[in-house]
């Protein structure tokens, strides 16, 4: 790139390596287009090669996990764990147990979650991790039995000052407590090896409500910018697990009207907007229903759209907060048909390319997960800090600092995603983020 320095030059480098991991090229070409510029203009960066450098993950690994199931048969999965970077801290991020990992998607997981990292201003790195295991219909036994076998290998590669992985998709407190404890028993050490820990034993209060907290301070640091307020706006919000029930929750709470959730199989729609006591109901009850929407129409009211989404209906502010790729073109359409004028990532990457695109054209405030939701991980650094000290915050403190973290990463996108009288919130993130990493890379060498 040091001959050519152009997009173009990047784009058919990185397709070459990488020809069928379609979520990682996404990722690393939508960065690479917004900060190519800035690399341009640096002869340091250009010199350390650091666009490319900063497009490879620093190690994969890539190991079996052999485990026996209730029936005493011997059970054969993937496990991985990809650390992209450490240039500013110990490896950060989330373990995955569903049956759509794969390399492709963890490598674009830690790409993301290395810029996200670097926004909040903590010293954390970038990773991701995870197997195709799927726990849907496995007893506590299996699934414990699964993670300590997960953990064996693990633990040769992680560590408080080495990598601290959390909790992702199918991998909640009672994962995490199992894999802590495998670790624990063959480390001999209790400390902060992972974070999102049961509050018993070293983990964080705030830390269930992060992400869909943080979600949502977010939101409202852009509408100040934007001088606009939260107060009466109608929310639709896609989801229905921890971060779009708590993202719900923390809107209701400040004035906002949530009139939707969602899931796979459909949305749940209530017009007048869920109160609190709705969106507590469905937090509490969420992993005991087959379908908490359709229960939660039962018990609150509203109405259930078999196989919808929720962007056809009219709303101010829309929050994809289910996976990845939810919001295409047909459903960006439907949101500039019905006016939106915000879109907040909930989830990581949930937008496609030509949906972005189709927002910006339209003027739509666009703002991307590395920011929105940057909540979670933001509390898993408090977290670690908190181990680290051998303290416990209070709850009011720990989202005090929350909101305080995501204004200061409000303030770094708009300061470099500043364009005429509006912020270009991906540009500015993307940009922020690479700077911190180009600059730490550039002085540690190579």
């Amino acid at each position: 790139m040091t001959a050519k320095s152009n997009l173009a030059e990047f784009n058919e480098w990185i397709e070459s390596r990488y020809p069928h991991q379609p979520e990682f090229l996404q990722a690393t070409k939508e960065l690479a287009e917004d900060v190519m510029p800035v690399y341009n203009a640096h002869a340091d960066y250009k010199s350390y090669n650091v666009l490319k450098r900063l497009s490879e993950p620093e190690r994969i690994v890539n190991f079996a996990v052999h485990w026996v199931n209730d029936n005493g048969e011997v059970e054969i999965n993937r496990g991985w764990r990809v650390q992209h970077s450490g240039l500013i801290g110990p490896y950060k991020g989330g373990l995955r147990f569903h049956p759509t990992v794969n390399e492709s998607v963890l490598k674009f997981l830690a790409f993301e979650q290395s810029f996200k990292n670097a926004l909040t201003g903590l010293p954390m790195g970038g990773a991701k991790g995870g197997s195709e295991f799927n726990p849907k219909g496995r007893s506590d036994n299996e699934i414990m039995r699964f993670c300590q076998a997960f953990m064996q290998e693990l633990q040769r590669h992680i560590g408080p000052q080495t990598d601290v992985p959390a909790g992702d998709i199918n991998v909640g407190a009672r994962e995490i407590g199992y894999l802590y404890g495998q670790y624990r028993r063959m480390h001999n050490k209790f400390g902060g090896s992972l974070t999102g820990k049961d509050i018993d034993f070293g983990g964080s209060h705030v830390r269930t409500e992060a992400t869909g907290f943080g979600l949502i301070y977010m939101l409202e640091c852009v509408l100040v910018q934007h001088n606009d307020k939260l107060e009466d706006k109608r929310i639709a919000i896609s989801g229905a697990g921890n971060v779009a029930l708590h993202a719900a929750l923390k809107a209701t709470e400040l004035g906002g009207r949530v009139i939707s959730l969602s899931n796979s199989r459909g949305c749940y729609i209530k017009e007048e907007g869920l109160s609190t006591t709705a969106i507590r109901w469905a937090i509490d009850n969420r992993m005991s229903e087959d379908n908490v929407l359709t229960a939660l129409t039962e018990q609150h009211g509203g109405s259930w759209f078999e196989g919808s989404k929720p962007w056809g209906f009219p709303a101010d502010i829309a929050l994809p907060c289910a996976t990845q790729n939810e919001l295409d073109e047909s459903s960006a359409k439907q949101l500039i048909d019905n006016h939106c004028g915000y879109v907040l990532e909930g989830a990581n990457m949930p937008t496609t390319h030509q949906a972005k695109t189709q927002l910006t054209n339209a003027d739509i405030v666009f703002v991307p997960g590395k920011a929105a939701n940057a909540g979670g991980v933001a509390l898993s650094g408090m977290e670690m800090s908190q181990n680290a000290a051998f303290e416990r915050k209070s709850f009011a403190t720990l989202d005090d600092e929350l909101r305080s973290i995501m204004a200061h990463i409000h303030l770094r996108c708009a300061e470099e995603g500043t364009e005429g009288e509006r912020v270009n919130y991906a540009k500015g993130a993307n940009i922020a983020a690479f700077r911190q990493l180009a600059n730490a890379m550039v002085a540690q060498g190579v």
